[in-house]
């Protein structure tokens, strides 16, 4: 097993789920390339700078638990890693071990931000359409309404996805957890997206983590 120490890797996202829904876990199967998350389980998911440095946060986890990975992305700046199983103390473990042996604290981790949130009420056909063409999940129909999330770092997508699914009964269009922004798409009742939206929000502020400094943007 590596046994670098992780004195020059930054923890920018990592964040436990602890029940995937349905949908998020559906999605999920959608966009990763390893083996895919089922609903029920567990997940964590770390991103960090220099995007190498994620092939030793995999090393340590799949070393010394049973989790599974969905995906493991190197980008030239961020890596990021998504571990699930059904036992969440396995899970638990996982984090628990990363953090050991990287030399790292969880409080170091980034806190969320909202970068924006928007919603759009009886979206028009066309709209609707448009959405549609690029969603992996479910699909919204014409008078429905549109709810999206726009935080960073983008991993924390992951978990505003499933508290919202978890609030209240809306279709998760589609989540980007990747990149240089995290996106959520929620279609829906206005009072369904409404409990969906205070949910994930919740979700952001309970984030403990070093500050995370940026202009906020609310629609």
């Amino acid at each position: 097993m590596a046994s670098t120490k992780g004195g020059g890797i930054d923890l920018r996202c990592f964040t436990y789920v602890d029940i995937l829904q349905p949908q998020t876990a559906g999605f999920l199967g959608t966009v990763s390339r390893g083996y895919h998350p089922l609903k029920g389980q567990a997940s964590l998911f770390i991103e960090v700078s220099p995007g190498m440095d994620i092939n030793l946060v995999s090393d340590i986890a799949l070393k010394q638990t049973s989790c599974t990975p969905s995906m493991q992305i190197v980008e030239r700046h961020f890596g990021v890693l998504e571990l699930h199983d059904y036992d969440q103390g396995q899970v638990r473990a996982a984090g628990e071990a990363i953090l050991a042996a990287l030399d790292l604290e969880l409080e170091g981790r980034l806190k969320p931000r909202i970068v924006s949130q928007e919603t759009i009420n009886g979206i028009t056909g066309y709209h609707s359409q448009i959405t549609n063409r690029m969603r992996h999940g479910n699909f919204i129909e014409e008078g429905e309404v549109l709810y999206i999330l726009e935080v960073h770092p983008a991993g924390y997508a992951l978990l505003a996805t499933n508290e919202a699914e978890k609030a209240a009964n809306i279709n998760v269009l589609e989540f980007q957890a990747v990149g240089a922004f995290g996106r959520v798409y929620l279609g829906g009742s206005e009072d369904e997206i409404a409990e969906a939206a205070k949910a994930a929000i919740a979700a952001m502020n309970e984030i403990t983590g070093r500050p995370n400094k940026a202009k906020v943007n609310t629609r």
